[in-house]
Order: C-alpha cells, then sequence, then structure tokens
C-alpha cells in the first residue's frame, strides 16, 4: 500500500496536475477543520458520596462500559472502578482512607503539603559489625544484643 506521499509522488511524475490540485485542496479543507482538543481531563474531578452515587447509578441503569462512565463525568477509569467494586467514597467520611489520600495528592501537586523528614541513612555493615564486636553485648555496656549469637548444627543434634 502506498503512502500519502508516494501517491502525490506518483502524480507528480505522471504531471496529473489536475489530481495534484483536488489533493491540495482537500488538505486545505482537512487543515480548517481540524480542531486542536484539549486533553480528556486536564484536572479530574473531586470525588465526592454524590459523583460515586451518579457512577453507580450510570453503571446500574446503562450498558455504558466503566471507560465511557469515566469520560462521561471526567474521572479516572480507576475510581469508577473503586466505587463500582468495592463501594469506596460512598460515605462523605473526610477520615476516610481514600479522602486521606486524595488530599494529599492534592497538596502535593499545590506544593502545600509539607515536608516529611528525612531518616538517616542506614549504617553500613562494616560499621554495625564495629559498634556491636564485644562477645554477647554491646560494647562496654553490658547490655545483650540486639541480634542473637549465630549457633550451628551437628549431625547428633537432630
Amino acid at each position: 500500500m502506498a503512502t500519502l506521499k508516494e501517491f502525490e509522488e506518483a502524480l507528480r511524475e505522471n504531471g496529473m496536475q489536475m489530481a495534484l490540485a483536488i489533493l491540495e485542496r482537500l488538505r486545505e479543507r482537512d487543515r480548517a477543520n481540524r480542531v486542536v482538543k484539549p486533553g480528556r481531563r486536564i484536572v479530574g474531578k473531586k470525588m465526592t458520596p454524590e459523583l460515586a452515587r451518579e457512577i453507580l447509578e450510570l453503571h446500574g441503569s446503562t450498558e455504558m462500559t466503566q471507560q465511557e462512565i469515566a469520560f462521561k463525568l471526567g474521572v479516572n477509569q480507576g475510581r469508577v472502578n473503586e466505587v463500582i467494586k468495592r463501594g469506596k467514597w460512598l460515605s462523605g467520611d473526610q477520615a476516610a482512607p481514600e479522602a486521606v489520600a486524595r488530599d494529599k495528592g492534592k497538596a502535593r501537586i499545590q506544593g502545600t503539603e509539607p515536608k516529611r523528614a528525612r531518616r538517616p541513612a542506614a549504617k553500613s555493615g562494616a560499621a554495625r559489625s564495629a559498634k556491636g564486636a564485644g562477645k554477647g553485648g554491646d560494647k562496654g555496656t553490658g547490655k545483650p544484643s540486639k541480634r542473637p549469637a549465630t549457633a550451628q548444627l551437628a549431625f547428633g543434634d537432630l
């Protein structure tokens, strides 16, 4: 199958100027009718109990797929699935895990979430073994070490 460019080159080689003119008019018409549409969803709707009930109503009363419901209501298909399969978002409880996660995500996007304190990096194995080098306990404290001493089994032990 030839591409449009190959077709156009073949028309030029054969001197078919009328066909080239028609092709150019078709291109101009397509450019004039072309609309650059924004993304389906720039910012998703806030999931609310009302929106969850609307999802359930559409799911129960129509033959729409989850993706079609999501597109119509401007939400993510995963959210539609959560409502239908797990009943999430049906309560107005702001302490529900999904509401807390939503609010944290929105705060992170807006940059208003407080920075979490970073935990100090774990010590390397060499540093740890040097610290607990004393027999049966921490160095100089007399306390038993957190790690149990390793034992070996012999054939007679079983």
